[in-house]
């Protein structure tokens, strides 16, 4: 009797030992996992997020940059983690991208606990002003007429691989798709002449487009930027299908408690508003996704299909 007793005692201790631990989350230091290279899209992001989402939390958040594998290795190191909320991930569209292209070990849905979504963006086609085309029409006509020659950087293993090959594909233009490891790799090569094309988002190419270095000749969001209002959408240009948004969002280790995933998602909701965040958000090219983590849970489980299917269509794998 004292042995099922002393049982049910520390059940119910155990028990109300989530709410209290919530209630003083977070007490130290956070860990954000950043599965993406220094400078990336995503980086930018999860630095421009964490600064100011920190103050609000009351907590240093400091950024763990884990790139390689295509964002697997990040990814696993943080699905591992102790579901304790003092480690997150933020990921990208690469989350349900990854079952599709390689073995990964993880499960996205079931190895995580959604916290919320943050931000949507778009790619570009963009090409070196060293070519002499100024149009989407130009640029397939040129690629077609110099065979062999065009070169066009994307990161492996990511959606930034996927868009180049869906462009390819649907465009019908002379390529030739050289993975890199990140977007900021690729760069020096761009710039160094090596690379004629790239397909990054307005965050980290919106200098280099208005310095001149480089020519952006489409977008793949369903509108027009208002910071690029010049360059046409893939639908405008004649390729509808290549109408793709990247996202970004930050999940836990599954197991969380939920007195926490909703205390993040509250803060970070609340960062989302802020008229600082949104005008830093809007000079980079970015919209935010504003959402529960339900809401963000539904939205990943239904991306999986529509991107396994793009996999498919461009027989792309993990290289």
């Amino acid at each position: 009797m004292i042995g099922r007793r002393a049982f049910i005692a520390a059940t119910c201790a155990l028990a109300l030992a989530g709410p209290a631990h919530a209630q003083s989350y977070p007490a130290r230091v956070i860990k954000l996992v950043v599965p993406f290279t220094p400078g990336s899209p995503n980086d930018v992001m999860a630095r421009l997020l964490t600064q100011h989402l920190s103050p609000r939390l009351g907590q240093p958040i400091i950024i763990d940059n884990k790139p390689g594998g295509g964002t697997s290795i990040g990814t696993k190191l943080a699905a591992a983690a102790e579901p304790d909320g003092y480690t997150l991930l933020f990921i990208s569209s690469a989350i349900v991208i990854d079952p599709a292209m390689k073995q990964i070990a993880y499960d996205p849905l079931k190895d995580f606990a959604p916290i919320a979504t943050v931000n949507t963006t778009a790619w570009l086609i963009a090409v070196s002003p060293s070519l002499p085309v100024k149009t989407m029409a130009e640029f397939v006509s040129y690629s077609k007429a110099h065979p062999g020659t065009i070169n066009f950087a994307a990161t492996q293993g990511t959606a930034a691989i996927l868009v180049a090959e869906r462009f390819k594909q649907l465009s019908a233009a002379d390529l030739f798709i050289i993975p890199y490891k990140g977007g900021a790799a690729a760069l020096p090569d761009f710039l160094g002449g090596r690379i004629q094309v790239l397909n990054p988002t307005p965050s980290t190419s919106l200098p280099l487009i208005r310095d001149g270095k480089m020519r952006a000749l489409l977008i793949t969001s369903p509108t027009r930027s208002p910071e690029l209002p010049d360059v046409p959408t893939a639908r405008e240009v004649g390729l509808p299908d290549l109408t793709l948004e990247f996202w970004a969002g930050v999940l836990a280790p599954a197991g969380t408690p939920p007195e926490i995933v909703g205390k993040l998602n509250a803060a970070i909701n609340d960062t989302l508003r802020s008229p600082e965040m949104k005008d830093a958000m809007t000079k980079l090219g970015m919209d935010a996704k504003i959402g529960s983590p339900q809401d963000y849970a539904k939205f990943i489980a239904d991306e999986i299909p529509r991107w396994t299917a793009i996999v498919k269509s461009t027989g792309i794998k993990a290289q």
